[in-house]
């Protein structure tokens, strides 16, 4: 009996075969998944197991431990907000109070319910000099106020409005 595959399946196997189904590849796998698929599903980290040979748990070993790799899905646009020292001190905290309020959203709940949106606080983004900074999915921001966030989610909105 022949099984059908899913759009996801289909995806992950595009991305398998473009790396040779390399177990050696493996976060490279991952970090393609994860873009085109916003995370990393116990369906899929089980379906790349299967198809390079190796436990499940050896896969899900390597999502858990890199922060970049995420098991809950994201929203369309991530706002990383910086909390390292110097954005800390320029009260980058504001700025994440303003967006969850703006969004209706907290630290346990960080993406909309419409998956637009998702808010994640980074240690460190590296542009202390431009404090406090916000990256928006590949977009840097710097010196931001809650008020040009809020500004940011607008536009972002009125583009998905438009789109």
């Amino acid at each position: 009996m022949q099984t059908t595959k899913t759009k996801n399946q289909i995806m992950v196997d595009r991305i398998l075969k473009k790396n040779n189904h390399d177990e050696s590849r493996l976060i490279p796998i991952l970090q393609e998944i994860q873009e085109e698929h916003k995370y990393l599903s116990n369906e899929l980290i089980s379906y790349v197991a299967t198809s390079i040979g190796v436990p499940p748990s050896q896969v899900y070993g390597v999502a858990t431990f890199y922060a970049h790799f995420s098991l809950k899905p994201k929203g369309k646009y991530i706002f990383k907000l910086c909390d390292g020292t110097a954005c800390h001190v320029k009260k980058s905290h504001g700025i994440l109070e303003a967006l969850y309020k703006k969004l209706d959203l907290s630290e346990e709940k960080n993406t909309t319910d419409d998956m637009t949106f998702t808010i994640e606080t980074v240690s460190c983004l590296g542009a202390c000099g431009l404090a406090p900074v916000m990256v928006v999915n590949e977009q840097v921001y710097g010196q931001v106020t809650p008020e040009q966030a809020e500004q940011i989610v607008d536009e972002l909105l009125e583009k998905e409005k438009n789109a």
